[in-house]
Formats: structure tokens, C-alpha cells, sequence
């Protein structure tokens, strides 16, 4: 990474982190954007630059995991079946968590008790995982050979698979570490693995 990407990555990091601490100390609602860009000292403008709107900032998380999912179902070997590919995909999300430094972790956290406090944005990170499903529905689809918009079992594929993920995030519920979400989510895939037979999604 070059000089101006480091630059704009910490531009884009401070903008993340001011926004998720006056989220949670003085509300979602009662936050303005000009207050967020104002805690780093830069322009509205500038935030515009690097998040559409509150609700995209407060939802980054979906953005860099349905790129990681993305990019590792492309990777993976043509003839592994959907769901195999698909839990790889997941655990390359769940990888990305693991390795997080102390403060990506803290974000995240951060973030579950954003989704706590306020029903309202889990509707929103529901449509936006809605829209991952979408995408990862069309790579499995392709793989299969089959056209997404007419076969119900690649959506189905996708959505057992991202199912787990949800399991994992939310049961049980109680605060914790990131190693200790990760590994309820990781418990969840196996779970899921071990309750089908071979050959269902093909």
C-alpha cells in the first residue's frame, strides 16, 4: 500500500471509528454526518468520499465480507461441489475476523452493540446480506450450470450457508470476544456440515 492509499485508509478508518463511538454514546438518530466528519477534521465532502451515508458506514462490515466471499467462491476449484465451496467462502470470512489486529476487533464489537441498541439497522443489514445472497446465489448457479434466475436450490445453497453465519453472530447472545464469536461461528458451519448428506447440492 502506497503513501495515499495508507493516507485514505486512515481518513477512512478515523471517519468508521468516530462514527461507531457517537452512535453509541449519544445515538444513531442524533448523529449527523457533519458531526462524524467533524471529530476527524475533515469536510462532509470528504466523508461522501468514502461512505454514501450513515446507514452504509454503520454497515461496513457486509462490504468487506461479501468481497472476501466473493473472491474465495471464484478461487475455488471448478468441480468442488456448491455448499463446499460456499463454506469456504465463510471461513475465509471467519479467517479474516481471526487475524483482525485489536482495534478491527473492537470495531466489530462495537458494531453487534450498534445492532442491539437499534432493531431498525438490523432490517437494513438484513437487506444488504439480502444482496450478498443475490451474488454468491448467481456464482453458485454458474457453477452448477443452471441459469440463477430460474433454479431454486442454488439460492437454497446460499441461503443455508449464510444461515449459519447468522447462528453463529447471534446465539447465544451475550457480549464477548471476537476469538469467541469467531468460534461459536465456526462450531455452527461444522454443525451445518455434519447435518447433510453428501451429493445434496448438486
Amino acid at each position: 500500500m502506497g503513501l495515499r492509499e495508507r493516507k485514505k485508509e486512515k481518513t477512512r478508518l478515523a471517519l468508521l471509528d468516530a462514527a461507531l463511538d457517537l452512535f453509541l454514546e449519544q445515538g444513531y438518530e442524533s448523529t449527523t454526518v457533519e458531526q462524524i466528519a467533524g471529530v476527524v477534521e475533515v469536510s462532509p465532502r470528504t466523508f461522501f468520499r468514502y461512505f454514501t451515508s450513515k446507514d452504509h458506514l454503520a454497515l461496513w462490515f457486509h462490504d468487506q465480507g461479501e468481497e472476501i466471499m466473493l473472491d474465495t467462491m471464484r478461487s475455488r476449484p471448478e468441480g468442488e461441489p456448491p455448499f463446499t465451496a460456499l463454506m469456504h467462502a465463510l471461513r475465509a470470512v471467519l479467517s479474516d475476523l481471526h487475524d483482525s489486529t485489536p482495534e478491527d476487533s473492537e470495531r466489530f464489537l462495537k458494531l453487534r452493540r450498534l445492532l442491539d441498541k437499534y432493531p431498525h439497522l438490523v432490517g437494513q443489514s438484513v437487506a444488504r446480506s439480502a444482496e450478498t445472497e443475490q451474488r454468491l446465489a448467481g456464482l453458485v448457479a454458474a457453477r452448477r450450470g443452471v441459469d440463477p434466475g430460474e433454479d431454486q436450490l442454488s439460492h437454497l445453497i446460499v441461503a443455508y450457508g449464510m444461515s449459519t453465519m447468522r447462528v453463529g453472530f447471534e446465539c447465544p447472545r451475550h457480549d464477548g470476544t471476537m476469538q469467541e464469536v469467531v468460534r461459536r461461528m465456526e462450531e455452527t458451519i461444522e454443525l451445518a456440515e455434519r447435518s447433510l448428506r453428501p451429493g445434496w447440492d448438486l
